[in-house]
């Protein structure tokens, strides 16, 4: 099978230019203007969802595709927000919208303050993507089949 008539799914490698951005077209990631993405697909290095929308895509194929919240990072669940004592936080100076990271058996989860007080702090551990619909436009560059 040609490169040509490659069509990206399982079994290919794709080389390829991506942007996602948000609604009002912000621009969260973009490898345009920078170094390629490379991945094989199904290899876990985009979410499925996205993954999802390239399938029989082609070289030089260049489009911009909508990803709804359940196809991207998933709704926003009000009980991934944890309200913590302030006192787990007495190192570090706070304000809303600090990243920070908290050790769990499986590896560290990052959580954004969103508020606190002097007794607590509230922390959103939803990914800053949920419940947001994606554009993603991509253009590919390369395929190849693997075996």
């Amino acid at each position: 099978m040609t490169e040509q008539s490659l069509t990206l799914g399982p079994g290919t490698r794709v080389r390829m230019h991506f942007a996602i951005k948000l609604e009002d077209g912000q621009i969260v990631d973009s490898t345009f203007a920078g170094k390629a993405a490379e991945f094989e697909f199904g290899d876990g290095n985009l979410p499925e969802g996205f993954e999802q929308a390239l399938v029989g895509l082609k070289l030089g194929d260049h489009l911009q595709l909508t990803i709804a919240p359940e196809r991207g990072f998933g709704m926003h669940n009000p009980s991934n927000i944890q309200v913590m004592p302030r006192s787990q936080f007495s190192q570090m100076e706070l304000e809303p919208g600090l990243v920070v990271s908290f050790q769990e058996p499986g590896g560290e989860i990052p959580g954004v303050i969103t508020e606190f007080t002097d007794e607590k702090v509230k922390v959103d551990f939803n990914h800053p993507l949920a419940g947001k619909t994606l554009l993603f436009e991509v253009q590919i560059l390369a395929l190849e089949a693997v075996a």
